[in-house]
C-alpha cells in the first residue's frame, strides 16, 4: 500500500458530479460537497465490523473481489448505483435505502476517495445520514488468516439523524454484518461470526453545524417523492 500515490486518491473537487446514465438516481447528490467528520454535526465515533475469511484466500484477492462486486454483497433493501467505468478514485455512486416508511426511499450517495490493493474508502457527502469516511479493507493476522472489515469515522450529519442514532445505529450493525457474511460466502467461508466494536471519539456535538438539516436527504427524499406526480406533468 502506497498512501503517497496520487493516482490511489480521487482528485480534489468542488461539487459531485453524477454520471449520465446515472443521474435519475442521483439527485441528491449532484452538486454537493463531501462532508467530513468535521462537518458533521453529531458525536464522533469510530467502529469496526470484521470476519475471518481463513487462509485460502489473501487479502488482495478478497479486496479485488469486493470492489468487483461491491453492490451484490449489500443486503436487501439498499441499492448502491456503480457507474459504468466500476469503483475507481473520484468515483460518484447514487445510493438508495429503503427508510422503512411506507413508499419512502432515501437517495443519498458516496464519493471513492482513495483505492489501493488491499483497501478502499469511501467519503459521504452533504445530506447522507453521516460525516466522514468509510473504508473498506482486508490484510492478514498473526496467524496468516485474511480478516476483512468495514471501518467507519462518522458522525451523524443533523440534528434529526443525531435523534434517530440509536434506531441507526443498530441498522448499521445489521446491514454490515449482512455485507460481510454474504463477502464470506461469496469465498466459501460460512457460520463465522462477525466482530464489532465501536468506540466514540468525540462526545461533542458541533452545534454550529446544525444548518446541515437543509441538505437532510431523508426530508430531501420524501419532498422528491411527493411531488413527483408534478415533474411528470411538466414533461
Amino acid at each position: 500500500m502506497n498512501v503517497h500515490d496520487e493516482s490511489n486518491w480521487a482528485s480534489k473537487v468542488e461539487r459531485l458530479e453524477v454520471s449520465d446514465e446515472l443521474a435519475h438516481a442521483g439527485f441528491n447528490i449532484a452538486g454537493k460537497r463531501v462532508a467530513g467528520a468535521q462537518q458533521g454535526f453529531g458525536k464522533l465515533w469510530q467502529r469496526r465490523y470484521s470476519i475471518d475469511l481463513g487462509t485460502t484466500v489473501t487479502p488482495e484477492q478478497v479486496v479485488a473481489d469486493w470492489k468487483q462486486r461491491f453492490a451484490t454483497y449489500w443486503p436487501d433493501g439498499a441499492t448502491f448505483h456503480v457507474a459504468l467505468t466500476g469503483l475507481q478514485p473520484g468515483t460518484v455512486s447514487p445510493i438508495a435505502i429503503a427508510s422503512g416508511a411506507p413508499g419512502l426511499t432515501v437517495s443519498t450517495g458516496i464519493l471513492v476517495l482513495y483505492m489501493d490493493d488491499i483497501s478502499f474508502t469511501f467519503m459521504c457527502p452533504e445530506g447522507h445520514m453521516f460525516a466522514g469516511w468509510i473504508t473498506f479493507g482486508a490484510e492478514e493476522d498473526a496467524i496468516g488468516a485474511t480478516v476483512a472489515d468495514v471501518k467507519i469515522l462518522i458522525r451523524t450529519s443533523d440534528p434529526i439523524y443525531e435523534l434517530g442514532w440509536p434506531v441507526m445505529k443498530g441498522k448499521e450493525d445489521a446491514f454490515w454484518s449482512a455485507t460481510l457474511v454474504n463477502l464470506a460466502k461469496d469465498h466459501g467461508i460460512t457460520d463465522v461470526p462477525v466482530e464489532e466494536t465501536t468506540s466514540c471519539v468525540d462526545r461533542k456535538r458541533l452545534w454550529h453545524n446544525w444548518t446541515n438539516v437543509r441538505h437532510n436527504s431523508g426530508l430531501r427524499s420524501a419532498w422528491h417523492t411527493a411531488t413527483t406526480p408534478f415533474r411528470s406533468l411538466r414533461t
